[in-house]
């Protein structure tokens, strides 16, 4: 088979970017004008998302807190995620570095739940120690999410539907998704959460496409979710994206939930997790091949079934009962499903390849990312290279060249961004 050559090429996104971010946090924390007082038990929930920096903004959090004489705790906010068990959640959080040496407090993890009010006809449910503290502190990113297109979507909303809610909760709001839709439930569990449960503040992070920090605001409850929508506009405007569309190929060297919950960010493919809600198929790509998933995934391969061809390295390092459990959950089975696999990344290729229709090979239009998070440095095929050429926004990097493998089949990684 004669092989598309791959140039190298740099894409410029909005860079905004928060410099000193434990004194963002506190700055954000102290002018928020939040309820808290000395004294007051505070639980602070983390999640199961891989978020810049998040030890560091979660341990300024729990520092803000301590000098102001509260009693802060961190707990995991991640609804199933870690295996839908207490001691596989605070082994997420350890491998994001939240743990109590770092952390400087306890970490309390409980699958535990009591019911602390009702929305669209269900319970809402809200962790144990979470219930018991004087105040709940959230922090997560807001960012479109992967499942659904509305004015909240992934975020502090979701974190107190989803992660607060626990298994129990997780699974309870995922089937009423199918039924009333995803924006509608976060919203109605959320201000529900906020109306009936003690929430002292959010702190919502926003990510430009560089995966870096580039804001982080803190609300009170009256105002988080205005301050949400209004982040979620820029989480939206300041996103990575692939530079083309349509797309023959699509190769991504690696897969994994510290890159996005669903494996693979559906943003950035336009492939939807889930077949309950319309999703924009854009970009168009008609093969993704992924090559390996991330150690940080701990054997969680949800959003594999989004690929048509994968490697046995991949497969081989499948842990099928948290993916089971997390695609199961989402009442989306599809994610945990197995594409066409191969031994070597040299045959995934090559079959996607094959399988372009009439286009030769060689003529392909193909794009190499290494994940769907580091999209600023990526390779592309010399199909695009006119196109590169009258975008002032792409810088081309290197000359076409064959794609690499080694005497394995292995192929040559991309290199850092």
């Amino acid at each position: 088979m004669a092989w598309p050559r791959m140039l190298k090429i740099r894409q410029t996104f909005p860079r905004p970017r928060v410099t000193d971010i434990p004194r963002a946090v506190a700055q954000a924390l102290g002018t928020a004008g939040l309820p808290i007082k000395r004294g007051d038990a505070v639980a602070v929930g983390a999640g199961s998302r891989g978020i810049a920096n998040i030890d560091v903004i979660v341990g300024a959090t729990v520092r803000w807190l301590r000098d102001l004489g509260a009693r802060p705790f961190v707990f995991p906010a991640m609804g199933s995620h870690g295996g839908g068990t207490p001691e596989g959640q605070l082994s997420v959080l350890a491998h994001y570095g939240i743990t109590e040496t770092a952390m400087g407090c306890p970490i309390r993890a409980t699958m535990d739940v009591i019911q602390v009010g009702e929305a669209l006809g269900l319970p809402v449910w809200l962790d144990r120690y979470a219930a018991e503290a004087d105040w709940i502190g959230l922090v997560n990113r807001v960012k479109p999410h992967t499942d659904f297109k509305g004015s909240i979507e992934s975020g502090l909303f979701k974190m107190m539907t989803i992660g607060l809610g626990k298994y129990a909760g997780a699974i309870q709001y995922h089937r009423a998704n199918i039924h009333h839709g995803y924006e509608t439930v976060i919203t109605s569990v959320g201000r529900e959460m906020l109306s009936k449960s003690r929430i002292g503040f959010g702190l919502g992070i926003v990510e430009n496409g560089y995966d870096e920090t580039a804001r982080i605001e803190a609300f009170t409850a009256e105002d988080l979710e205005a301050g949400e929508r209004r982040l979620l506009k820029d989480a939206r405007e300041w996103m990575a994206r692939l530079p083309f569309s349509p797309i023959d190929v699509l190769i991504v060297e690696e897969i994994g939930k510290n890159v996005s919950g669903a494996g693979m960010d559906t943003n950035v493919i336009g492939r939807p997790s889930n077949p309950h809600e319309p999703f924009p198929a854009d970009p168009k790509i008609l093969w993704i091949v992924a090559l390996d998933l991330t150690a940080e995934s701990y054997g969680n391969a949800v959003g594999i079934g989004n690929a048509d061809f994968t490697t046995r390295r991949l497969v081989d390092k499948i842990d099928m009962k948290p993916t089971l459990i997390n695609a199961i959950t989402a009442c989306a089975p599809g994610g945990a499903k197995v594409p066409a696999t191969y031994d070597t990344d040299r045959e995934a290729i090559e079959t996607a390849l094959s399988c372009v229709g009439l286009t030769p090979p060689e003529k392909a239009r193909v794009i190499r990312i290494k994940n769907t998070l580091m999209l600023g440095e990526i390779e592309v095929s010399e199909a695009f290279l006119p196109a590169v050429a009258q975008r002032a926004d792409l810088t081309r990097l290197t000359d076409p060249a064959p794609l690499a493998f080694d005497a394995a089949g292995r192929l040559t990684p991309i290199g850092p961004d």
